[in-house]
């Protein structure tokens, strides 16, 4: 059985996935692949990539699993990590599926998902996800993740 512990807040997802990172002796120039929903997905890789800055590692971004189409994971100025530039996939160090792959009606299933990162055996495989998505919609029996990150977002309080 896996080890559980709970953190709090943005810096509760940001800190574990640091410290599983430099757990895992990735260097300069390593490479950590991100698979998730454009949009909805890019904020919290960004955030994620924020996270690691000081590591100088090559972060790559991938719309849904098509790695044809993946991006850069860069630094900007005063802006904060962004995606942007072409991209390709050598040999990552870890591959990171965000949950949002795993909701309803998102063109990917988690066998695609699946092929995608085995094609990377040596990559440790991280999970990041909101409100259980995974455990949801059964993708924790097909795929064992090294680091699951699974945050709440509840309540969420709006004032109008």
């Amino acid at each position: 059985m896996k080890q559980k512990e709970v953190f709090q807040g943005v810096p509760g997802m940001l800190r574990p996935f640091k410290e599983f990172i430099e757990k895992k002796g990735m260097k300069a120039g390593d490479q950590v692949v991100y698979y998730g929903c454009p949009g909805t997905c890019t904020p919290f890789v960004e955030l994620l990539g924020f996270a690691v800055r000081s590591l100088d590692l090559a972060q790559v971004f991938v719309p849904f699993v098509d790695e044809s189409k993946a991006q850069k994971i860069r630094m900007v100025p005063d802006i904060g990590m962004q995606a942007g530039g072409a991209a390709g996939i050598l040999k990552p160090a870890a591959v990171v599926v965000m949950g949002g792959l795993s909701m309803p009606n998102v063109p990917v299933s988690v066998d695609q998902v699946k092929s995608a990162i085995e094609k990377y055996p040596d990559a440790a495989r991280i999970g990041i996800c909101f409100m259980n998505m995974f455990e949801k919609g059964g993708w924790l029996k097909a795929i064992d993740f090294d680091l699951l990150i699974d945050a709440t977002i509840d309540p969420v309080n709006v004032w109008k």
